[in-house]
């Protein structure tokens, strides 16, 4: 007597099949000590809807004919999660993010605001997912659902790449140190400034404002490179460095 789905979340309310022969007018399917609620009957199966409950529990039907046999019963704990990490990437999707917590083996999707994905199980404490692309720029819910339920409450934010619309003073000695001030727009996750390759120290002003000091460099014109969460922008020969003169 096959029982299918054989798991499902403590809350209950599974729907399960139970097959076999002989099943006519059945007048009660307990898992365990627990009653579960009749919903479908024939002589060749009953489908119950299954209460609440923990651990493994003996499914048995009784007809007026008996009780059948036990069949185990499986209930899978809500999972509940952690940290994501990292909490933000790019509109576009496509970074994997790392999901921490507990009752995560049977994780069958993961959701970002209204877009799902498949995750990769780790073990039952950590998963992995590519995200899918979101619909905009700003937070969303992240929801990871198993055998045993959905659980939500943690929040990933999707970014959009940066522009750089303005590099201003646009040149200076090769010495470096020169004060810039990189103006453009989503610059406030920004993670990196570099002149020509090289890595400049910043700070974020505002989400239109970068300020910046130059690295040393060779004389010529350089790219600048912004990059946040949501990706980079390349401001091409955007800063030339200046020889000093020479005697």
């Amino acid at each position: 007597m096959p029982i299918s789905p054989n798991q499902g979340p403590s809350g209950g309310g599974t729907s399960v099949i139970i097959t076999g022969t002989n099943l006519s007018n059945a007048s009660a399917v307990r898992f365990g000590t627990k009653p579960a609620t009749i919903t479908a009957n024939s002589p060749t199966s009953v489908t119950v809807v299954s209460p609440s409950g923990s651990g493994v529990v003996d499914v048995r039907v009784t007809t007026p004919g008996g009780t059948s046999n036990p069949l185990p019963f499986f209930y899978v704990p809500a999972p509940l999660k952690t940290g994501v990490d990292p909490l933000s990437g790019p509109t576009a999707g496509g970074n994997v993010v790392t999901i921490t917590g507990t009752g995560l083996t049977t994780a069958s999707s993961v959701s970002f605001g209204a877009s799902t994905a498949v995750p990769t199980v780790v073990n039952d404490g950590q998963l992995t997912v590519v995200v899918p692309a979101g619909a905009a720029a700003g937070p969303v819910g992240v929801s990871v659902t198993t055998a045993g339920g959905v659980h939500n409450g943690v929040t990933y934010v999707y970014v959009d790449g940066p522009t750089i619309t303005d590099v201003d003073p646009a040149s200076g000695p090769t010495s470096g140190g020169t004060a810039v001030t990189i103006t453009g727009t989503s610059l406030t996750t920004t993670g990196s400034v570099t002149f020509g390759g090289n890595v400049a120290p910043f700070t974020v002003v505002s989400d239109s404002t970068v300020t910046t000091l130059t690295p040393p460099g060779a004389a010529g014109a350089v790219d600048v490179v912004l990059t946040n969460d949501g990706g980079s922008d390349t401001a091409v020969g955007a800063y030339t460095y200046v020889a000093g003169p020479g005697i």
